[in-house]
């Protein structure tokens, strides 16, 4: 499958998997979403405290009569997707992992895909940076080769030193430019990812 095409301009959604009060993640996230406008045609920040989200159960996306079609699809139009979650019990939370659940095999096929993660020391850095992207692989999707990881002591009264926000704008644009380069090759990536091989066209 090729990359989704640039028409008119990328499209950055942003998922935040916390379903806590907007802390410091968010501000370091929602941040950098609205710097990085100016080079995108639309930049989402979908908090996933803020919404209603079911739990998946096979049933289609559209079918519940909460936010779960509305996430699900801006997942689908986007060119570039970052996910970003605390660290709980070694991996992404439990609110992102029923996201991933949710979303079809070809809402992330051939995207690419950017990753912040913020624990409570460096220890846990490499908790949700593999599982993500085990996961990830299922879909077929292109990870930014290296993720953001943050830890209270890139943090000043909730604000995002300006080495961390510097880091998550670099991360951004480094996907961006990851989807563009998708976008104008034009090729395929080769097989298809085994979680599409029974998943409808």
């Amino acid at each position: 499958m090729a990359a989704v095409e640039h028409h008119e301009g990328p499209r950055l959604v942003t998922i935040l998997g916390s379903v806590t009060a907007p802390g410091r993640l968010r501000r370091a996230v929602a941040e950098a979403s609205e710097r990085i406008r100016p080079l995108v045609a639309e930049a989402e920040l979908i908090d996933l405290g803020e919404c209603q989200v079911s739990f998946a159960d096979g049933r289609p996306p559209s079918s519940f009569a909460d936010d779960t079609g509305m996430l699900v699809e801006a997942v689908e139009r986007a060119h570039v997707v970052a996910f970003a979650t605390p660290v709980y019990r070694g991996s992404m939370t439990g609110a992102l992992k029923n996201v991933f659940d949710l979303l079809p095999v070809r809402a992330l096929q051939a995207k690419a895909v950017a990753l912040v993660a913020m624990g409570g020391s460096d220890h846990h850095f490499l908790g949700a940076d593999r599982h993500w992207r085990d996961v990830l692989t299922f879909f077929g999707a292109m990870p930014a080769p290296v993720s953001v990881y943050l830890t209270g002591a890139d943090f000043v009264d909730g604000v995002p030193s300006e080495q961390a926000a510097a880091a998550v704008d670099e991360l951004l644009q480094g996907a961006l430019g990851l989807s563009a380069a998708l976008a104008q090759s034009g090729h395929a990536l080769g097989l298809e990812p085994l979680g599409a091989l029974a998943a409808p066209p």
